[in-house]
């Protein structure tokens, strides 16, 4: 299954949820923003949604400074 992610192209093994393709990435999902197909996911259903071939991610972290 083929997956953009951050406008790269991500080859994955098995259908995940984002949840477990943040996880697989080390990426704390309380940091970041998913937009998937052009809709922002909520973080509460991180868990629920699965990926479909040929979906378009953006991870968008969370970033602190002045």
């Amino acid at each position: 299954m083929i997956v953009t992610i951050n406008g790269k192209a991500a080859e994955l093994d098995e259908p995940l949820t984002i949840l477990a393709l943040l996880e697989s990435k080390e990426i704390a999902p309380q940091a970041v923003v998913v937009e998937r197909n052009g809709d922002i996911v909520p973080g509460e259903r991180f868990e629920s949604v699965s990926l479909n071939d040929g979906d378009h991610l953006e991870i968008l972290r969370f970033v602190g400074g002045g």
